[in-house]
């Protein structure tokens, strides 16, 4: 996994809510047995058109957003299935950094991100930064006004800066251990081999044979 530590690109917003893993990556794509590839096939029912031309009416195709590798979207983002697809193939696709908004509070709170999808995006390399419903809606019109709007992600900081006349500074919570598995760019066979000696040492003195039945 590459080190993630600060990234600056261009932010492109899709403004959907309870975007699900299907409409990510839809599941006639899941039939390779390889990892690659699935970057063109990112979004693939709204993206193309019936003769698999990039279609117009769809917002991330537009020419203001080219060269994006940051996604604002709304709420919910990554529902449905746990398919770790949807997430090759924002990475494959570019996206380094995705955002979206919680909504609500208590029982009736619904989270920027299905639990299981951010989980795959750590283990992934891309970054979920969760803001609140007010300054994701600055950020949505922060882009509609400023072309090309550009942003710089710091994870150490937990910090995302948009780089318009006025710079706008959002912080934001992110699970320590998974940042600092991130910072380093360790995946988790990485980070099991990081304790291969402790490993070792067990081993030997749990060196006995298990008598198995016939």
């Amino acid at each position: 996994m590459e080190p993630f530590n600060t990234h600056r690109g261009i932010v492109a917003t899709l403004d959907r809510a309870n975007v699900d893993t299907d409409q990510i990556i839809p599941k006639q794509f899941l039939k390779s047995i390889k990892r690659t590839g699935f970057g063109p096939s990112l979004f693939f029912d709204w993206r193309y058109d019936d003769r698999a031309n990039p279609d117009p009416d769809f917002e991330l195709n537009a020419l203001r957003f080219e060269g994006k590798s940051i996604l604002v979207t709304r709420n919910n983002f990554g529902c449905g299935s746990s398919r770790e697809h949807a997430v090759w193939a924002l990475a494959q696709d570019g996206y380094r950094v995705v955002v979206a908004p919680a909504q609500g509070e208590g029982d009736a709170r619904v989270p920027g991100f299905a639990d299981i999808f951010r989980n795959n995006c750590g283990k992934n390399g891309l970054v979920t930064i969760e803001l609140t419903e007010a300054e994701v809606e600055e950020i949505f019109q922060l882009v509609a006004a400023n072309e090309g709007l550009e942003a710089t992600v710091d994870l150490p900081a937990q910090t995302i800066t948009f780089l318009a006349d006025e710079n706008r500074v959002y912080g934001y919570a992110f699970d320590a251990a998974i940042k600092e598995s991130m910072v380093k760019g360790l995946d988790d066979i990485a980070q099991t081999l990081e304790h291969v000696a402790d490993v070792s040492a067990f081993e030997l003195t749990h060196d006995t044979l298990i008598d198995l039945p016939d």
